[in-house]
C-alpha cells in the first residue's frame, strides 16, 4: 500500500491510513461500509465503543475472510466509570477477536478516577495480551504530561483533531508527542472542504491539486502524511476510497506544505476574530438587557 507504516515507540507498526467508522452508524450500514472500505485495501480499522459499532466492524472482517494478522484493529475506551479491564473484554466479544492492535482512551475525561490510575490500567490489558498497543485520543499537552509523569510505558498514539485550521493551536500536542514518540492519529482531516469551504486554505489546495493532477481531499490527506500522522478517514463512496489510498503516492514539497500551513494560520486566526467578536457582541447584549431590567425595575419601585 502505497501510504506504508509508521513504527510505534513501542516496535509495532501501524497503517499510515485508517477507514474510520465514527460515522458510520450501526447495522447492516455499518457492515457495508466496513465492507467496501476492506474490498478496495483499507487494512487498519477504527471503532470505538461510542460509535456502538464494534460488532458490525467485525462481523464485516470475518466475512472478509481476511486472516487476524491481516487487518489492524483499532478501538476505543469511550465509558465512564473507569472500567477499562471490562470494557476491553467486551470490545474484544464484540468484535469477535482474542486481541486489538491499538487500543485507546477515547478522551481525558473518561481517565477515571485520574489519568495516572486508568493508564496502569492500560498498561495491564497490554500484559495480558487484550492489546498489541495502548494509547490515547483527544489528550492535549498538560493531559499528556500527567500521563507520562507516572507510566511505565508510553501511549505509542493519540489521536486528535487534524487539519490546517487548527494546525497551530495543536502544534504543541504534535511537539510533545514528536519528543516521545507518541505517533500523531489525524482525524477530520478534509474539514477543510467539507465542512468549512471557502476558506484560505482552498487556494493553496486547488492550486496544488491542479498541478499533481489530484483532488483537493487527497491534497489534504497528503499533508498529513507529510506531517508524518496517521490519517483517519471515512466515505461511503468506493471512488472516493480509492482515492485516499492512491494519496498516499502523492509527494507535496516542502513549499506545498508551508503554503498550506501559511493558509491554515490565516483561517485560525480568522476564526479567532470572529469568536472574539461574538463573544464582545453577547457581553454587550447580556450587558444592555441587564441595564434595561434594572431600569424596569427602578420605574416600578417608582410607582
Amino acid at each position: 500500500m502505497p501510504w506504508g507504516e509508521l513504527t510505534l515507540n513501542d516496535g509495532t507498526t501501524i497503517p499510515g491510513i485508517a477507514f474510520g467508522t465514527w460515522t458510520a452508524g450501526n447495522g447492516q450500514n455499518a457492515i457495508d461500509q466496513v465492507d467496501r472500505a476492506v474490498s478496495v485495501g483499507f487494512d487498519h480499522i477504527d471503532t470505538a465503543q461510542a460509535y456502538r459499532n464494534e460488532q458490525e466492524a467485525g462481523q464485516a472482517l470475518r466475512e472478509s475472510g481476511l486472516a487476524r494478522e491481516d487487518i489492524y484493529i483499532t478501538t476505543k475506551f469511550s465509558v465512564g466509570g473507569g472500567d477499562i479491564e471490562g470494557s476491553i473484554q467486551a470490545s474484544l466479544d464484540n468484535l469477535g477477536v482474542k486481541y486489538v492492535d491499538l487500543y485507546l482512551i477515547h478522551h481525558p475525561r473518561l481517565a477515571q478516577p485520574d489519568i495516572a490510575t486508568a493508564w496502569a490500567k492500560m498498561e495491564k490489558i497490554q500484559v495480558e495480551g487484550k492489546v498489541k498497543s495502548i494509547g490515547v485520543s483527544n489528550f492535549g499537552v498538560n493531559d499528556l504530561e500527567a500521563l507520562l509523569a507516572s507510566a511505565k510505558v508510553k501511549p505509542a498514539a493519540n489521536q486528535i483533531l487534524l487539519h490546517p485550521y487548527v494546525y497551530t493551536q495543536q502544534a504543541p500536542i504534535l511537539a510533545i508527542a514528536k519528543l516521545h514518540g507518541i505517533v500523531i492519529e489525524a482525524y477530520s482531516a478534509l474539514i477543510p472542504i467539507t465542512h468549512q469551504p471557502g476558506g484560505p486554505v482552498d487556494k493553496p489546495v486547488n492550486e496544488i491539486a491542479s498541478r499533481l493532477d489530484a483532488t483537493p481531499d487527497q491534497v489534504l490527506l497528503a499533508w498529513v502524511k507529510a506531517k508524518g500522522a496517521v490519517a483517519v478517514t471515512t466515505s461511503t463512496k468506493k471512488s472516493r476510497l480509492e482515492g485516499y489510498l492512491t494519496a498516499g503516492d502523492l509527494l507535496l514539497t516542502p513549499a506545498d506544505v508551508a503554503a498550506i500551513d501559511a493558509a491554515g494560520a490565516v483561517g485560525y486566526r480568522k476564526q479567532r476574530t470572529r469568536a472574539l467578536v461574538r463573544r464582545v457582541a453577547l457581553v454587550a447584549l447580556v450587558g444592555a438587557l441587564a441595564f434595561k431590567a434594572a431600569s424596569w425595575a427602578r420605574n416600578v419601585r417608582c410607582m
